[in-house]
């Protein structure tokens, strides 16, 4: 993160109501929680719409939550995926009962199968990175975690736009190596 304190001081803080701390959590993970959103939903508004429930319910619970290790972003994943089932059991009761077309592009089901795989390979991902070098955790994170372009990051880092793109390539083969997936 762009902030000097870690996830579990970010939620501490945030836990008794530091806004500014809530912000710098928001900031760092809104990207992987909308992609995650989309990939579920399918649509860039449905995602929007599950990203800003999950940030909502995230805030809301906060003050109970007890971090399980060094990242936000499986207790994150956890309720996105929640939210995701939720907006696709709506959007099908709504196709439904309409009188309009079918959006054939909706999810039909929801595969809970797929939740609890897709947050153990959240947690598996976040263990992962944190067995990289500082600076290839700072790459991950503000390339695939935060979306910045190579020479953007390669800027932040006071490293060549080649030694981020080289860097990312290595790392994405290490996670889909030790994650046994394509997916990486």
């Amino acid at each position: 993160m762009g902030d000097d304190r870690d996830d579990a001081d970010l939620v501490a803080a945030a836990a008794t109501g530091s806004e500014e701390a809530f912000r710098a959590l928001y900031r760092a993970y809104v990207r992987p929680v909308y992609w995650l959103a989309h990939g579920l939903v399918g649509s860039a508004a449905d995602a929007e719409d599950v990203t800003q429930e999950t940030f909502l319910t995230a805030w809301r619970k906060l003050p109970g939550l007890q971090l399980a290790g060094d990242s936000l972003l499986p207790w994150l994943v956890t309720i996105c995926r929640f939210q995701c089932a939720n907006r696709v059991r709506r959007l099908r009761r709504e196709r439904e009962h309409s009188a309009g077309t079918v959006d054939e592009t909706a999810p039909d089901t929801v595969d809970v199968a797929e939740l609890v795989v897709g947050r153990d390979v959240a947690e598996r991902i976040v263990a992962a990175v944190a067995g990289l070098s500082a600076l290839d955790r700072e790459i991950f994170r503000l390339c695939a975690a935060e979306g910045h372009a190579y020479q953007a990051a390669a800027e932040q880092l006071g490293v060549g736009h080649g030694v981020v793109r080289n860097r990312l390539s290595r790392i994405r083969t290490k996670l889909r190596t030790e994650l046994g997936t394509e997916t990486a």
